[in-house]
């Protein structure tokens, strides 16, 4: 049996037990270039590492158990602990996005799935002006709605803002803001479309959107897009479960 150069080594297995990592996980960092072993036998492959390379070792460890990648592992290990906050960033903002999940799991546990009432109503086309952001995918809509809306908020008085979305989210896609406006360089169409109200935060708007679009396929409508919703109430004044959205959906003449 072949032993270390230096006795104070300790071979991958015993090193791994000692830092509560995997051999496995081990090489991989080793890899990666986070924890090189001290010493690597050359005749055998054998990797050993030093007593004092278990402080970083269990590092990562306690980073990696609370979700840090492996990149900002890296950075942090070099003295960056700022590189943390993007990380905490991150967490927030889907610790935000998991809370809207549950209060609209909530509510359909207490109210059934969506049946709101629909309507088949005609609309005037508008001059408006549009602002447009790429969303990511459907979990990215609320940012890049809000960011749209932020460019257009300061031309206007009273505003009145219509969400252009596809009907169908899966990858990313083109999110449209339009503000109604008499000096408007685009024309948003008008004709018959059909209309589901929406009363509650913006977060729990997909609710009533399967309701309108159970409501098309049920009567033979094919989902024509975009997915409209206009903002009927100001945010601003208003509390998030009294907001009023109209969705609509344009309907074949």
């Amino acid at each position: 049996m072949l032993v270390p150069v230096d006795a104070e080594l300790l071979p991958i297995g015993q090193f791994a037990r000692l830092s509560r990592l995997s051999v496995k996980q081990l090489r991989h960092y080793a890899e990666l270039g986070l924890l090189v072993p001290a010493h690597v036998d050359v005749a055998t492959g054998y990797r050993y590492y030093r007593r004092d390379q278990a402080r970083q070792a269990l590092s990562i460890g306690l980073l990696r158990s609370l979700d840090v990648p492996l990149p900002v592992v890296a950075a942090v290990l070099a003295g960056s602990a700022e590189a943390l906050e993007d990380v905490r960033r991150a967490q927030e903002e889907e610790l935000a996005r998991r809370r809207r999940t549950l209060a609209a799991l909530q509510r359909v546990m207490s109210d059934g799935l969506p049946a709101t009432p629909v309507q088949v109503v005609f609309e005037p086309a508008r001059r408006v002006v549009v602002a447009s952001e790429r969303a990511a995918d459907p979990t990215d809509v609320a940012r890049a709605t809000s960011a749209a809306v932020a460019r257009l908020l300061p031309r206007a008085v009273v505003p009145q803002l219509i969400g252009l979305f596809p009907v169908g989210m899966v990858d990313a896609f083109e999110v449209r803001v339009a503000l109604v406006a008499d000096d408007g360089d685009e024309v948003l169409p008008g004709g018959t479309f059909a209309r589901a109200t929406h009363v509650g935060p913006y977060d729990q708007v997909p609710l009533t959107a399967h309701a309108l679009l159970t409501w098309c396929v049920e009567h033979g409508h094919p989902l024509r897009g975009p997915l409209r919703e206009v903002y009927v109430s100001d945010p601003a004044t208003a509390s998030p479960d009294d907001l009023v959205t109209h969705l609509m959906i344009p309907l074949a003449d």
